[in-house]
């Protein structure tokens, strides 16, 4: 696979997606939900009089990461749906087979359109997250205590969910790819939303579904992981276990045996992608 090939693929992509429609819808939302984030963090500060107390660091936490959840899905939808037309959409209008022209391998192209993709995804999440922590730290004096990992993580789902996106691409229509990814997005949070209510009442069998979701697709880990660097470290030990199992607080930060099964599993199911697309008729 060549270097070179991957690099102009993912500046070809890249540059494509910041033309797209889907660019001026995501920084629409994204300046929405900023204000209204800053409304109701400013409704805090009123409230509270700052974060002097368990209940005014445990409405800030929750807001942030609520807004944060909202970034999130704003990045997961824009990647999905750019997933399928990027890919799909160039085989069905016959691009696809000008780009493919001997020597140039199938793989490095998709390889290529995913670095590209992740590159747009990872630059949503980032500076769509700085500015709401600029915009917290100016209403309410509170800054996460580990905005980078934080940051990171919301970047991996979005990676993991366009990776998601484009083998479904290679298989099925572009709108099909992107509605399928996103409810599989959806279905894993609520999964995950069960299987913390289920450890919170100690049932081992609802608290299983969580797990197994989030092995199946690591968005909810991740996400998980994102809130428990957002919030102050502090407020689980002051809210007491009546809390665990809450969707909006992350319990604990992510290991690394964790980490490294999502980072493989957008290596296996990128190679999946890439030999679909490979014996897929153009």
């Amino acid at each position: 696979m060549s270097a070179r090939v991957v690099l102009t693929v993912a500046g070809l992509t890249l540059r494509e997606a910041a033309r797209r429609k889907v660019l001026r819808a995501l920084a629409g939302l994204t300046v929405v939900l900023l204000a209204l984030s800053a409304w109701g963090f400013s409704r805090i500060s009123t409230e509270f009089g700052g974060l002097t107390t368990g209940e005014a660091r445990f409405a800030a936490a929750t807001v942030l990461n609520l807004v944060m959840f909202g970034f999130s899905l704003i990045a997961a939808l824009g990647t999905a749906f750019l997933a399928g037309p990027t890919l799909a959409g160039e085989v069905e209008s016959g691009t696809a087979l000008a780009m493919l022209a001997r020597p140039v391998r199938r793989s490095a192209v998709l390889v290529g359109k995913w670095l590209g993709l992740v590159a747009f995804g990872s630059g949503f999440v980032v500076l769509a997250g700085l500015a709401q922590f600029l915009v917290v730290q100016v209403t309410v004096g509170y800054w996460p205590p580990q905005p980078v990992t934080g940051l990171a993580l919301l970047a991996g789902q979005t990676a993991v969910l366009l990776t998601l996106g484009l083998l479904l691409a290679t298989v099925i229509s572009p709108m099909a790819s992107g509605v399928v990814a996103v409810g599989l997005f959806g279905a894993t949070w609520i999964a995950g939303v069960v299987g913390g209510i289920g450890a919170s009442l100690g049932n081992e069998g609802v608290a299983r579904v969580g797990t197994v979701s989030r092995m199946l697709l690591p968005t909810d880990g991740l996400w998980r992981g994102a809130m428990h660097a957002f919030q102050d470290p502090t407020l689980l030990t002051q809210l007491g276990p009546g809390f665990e199992g809450f969707p909006f607080l992350g319990e604990a930060p992510l290991t690394a045996t964790y980490l490294a099964w999502a980072a493989l599993w957008v290596v296996v199911v990128l190679g999946l992608a890439a030999m679909a697309f490979r014996r897929r008729d153009l």
